[in-house]
């Protein structure tokens, strides 16, 4: 996601209210944020879902609206989202 200039601290304040409701949510196992080390107006959530079903029952909850109602307010570029299947993890 990239961000209007002067809007980052605005998205890091939404993120940062409503990460522990994400990772709360059920299915959800882990949520991160990360920004681009070139380019501080970009930045990506990370999140790991149980199934995509839970990810679809999170994205049609009042959670997800209200916060991606405050956060596409502040996009100078179309989001984009990708979803991927896990084939190793190493910890």
């Amino acid at each position: 996601m990239k961000f209007k200039p002067g809007c980052e601290s605005s998205f890091i304040d939404i993120f940062q209210r409503s990460a522990l409701a994400i990772r709360s949510f059920k299915g959800c196992h882990h949520v991160e944020l990360l920004n681009d080390i070139n380019d501080p107006l970009v930045f990506t959530t990370l999140s790991f879902w149980e199934t995509e079903e839970a990810l679809e029952l999170y994205r049609s909850s009042e959670l997800f609206r209200s916060t991606w109602a405050k956060t596409k307010l502040l996009f100078d570029e179309k989001p984009q989202a990708n979803s991927y299947s896990c084939i190793e993890i190493l910890d």
